[in-house]
């Protein structure tokens, strides 16, 4: 595992896209600050400034696209939840990878994109980014969310480079075993987490709007929706609402 560490820079996704020949398998990009931060649907990220984390892993584990690498940001979150556990507090996974404080807070942030040059696939980089520390005040100037970050939840400052360090050991020392065994692997640990199940939902899905009862995960990831007109539904993308 290599670690790049940049002091500023747009994106580390766009960074780890740009480079993404020359980086090896299991690269982390790192930023001290990032000004373009994107997350799904083309959220911006807000910056909260030094000492919160900003990183992309670069995963290059075949030269061709399989299914169940869909399924690593759900991994990261599950590896993200247990990682916060350990500072006291109450994650929860609102699918598919959002990572919220019991369930109202968010805290964190993945957004994976994959690399395909001329069918073959280039790599995977896997964006996260973390609130650890953060002001009342800048937390309250975030529009349209309800964020939160760790040094607000715990009442003490959190050291940045031992959150990522013990985050990263974690990832990897499951990450083989998830490459075999995809998503039901961790299905019973990203269940205990949830925070969406049994609940009405609306879910943005491109440009439409579902909404309906959530009803289960299937054993691939994806979300089983009865929507109002008593259908079923079974969403592999999409972002709750």
């Amino acid at each position: 595992m290599k670690v790049i560490r940049l002091e500023e820079i747009e994106s580390t996704n766009s960074y780890a896209k740009s480079h993404i020949s020359a980086l090896e398998d299991k690269t982390i990009v790192h930023a001290l600050r990032q000004t373009c931060g994107r997350g799904r649907l083309n959220r911006k990220w807000v910056d909260l400034g030094q000492n919160n984390l900003f990183f992309s892993i670069i995963l290059k584990p075949s030269e061709t696209f399989k299914s169940i690498y869909a399924n690593i940001t759900q991994y990261a979150s599950v590896i993200l939840c247990q990682e916060l556990e350990n500072y006291g507090v109450n994650p929860k996974v609102k699918w598919p990878n959002d990572v919220m404080i019991d369930g109202k807070r968010k805290i964190c942030g993945i957004l994976s994109e994959t690399v395909i040059e001329n069918g073959s696939l280039k790599g995977i980089i896997l964006g996260i980014g973390v609130n650890l520390n953060a002001s009342e005040k800048d937390i309250k100037n975030i529009p349209d969310r309800v964020v939160t970050a760790l040094n607000l939840e715990i009442g003490n400052n959190v050291n940045m480079d031992a959150f990522l360090n013990e985050f990263l050991e974690r990832f990897f020392d499951k990450y083989d075993d998830f490459l075999l065994n995809g998503f039901e692997m961790i299905m019973n640990d990203y269940l205990n987490r949830n925070c969406f199940l049994e609940k009405d939902l609306k879910i943005q899905v491109l440009n439409e709007i579902k909404s309906g009862y959530a009803k289960g995960i299937n054993s691939n990831g994806e979300l089983i929706l009865n929507t109002n007109e008593n259908k079923e539904l079974i969403l592999n993308i999409g972002d709750i609402l």
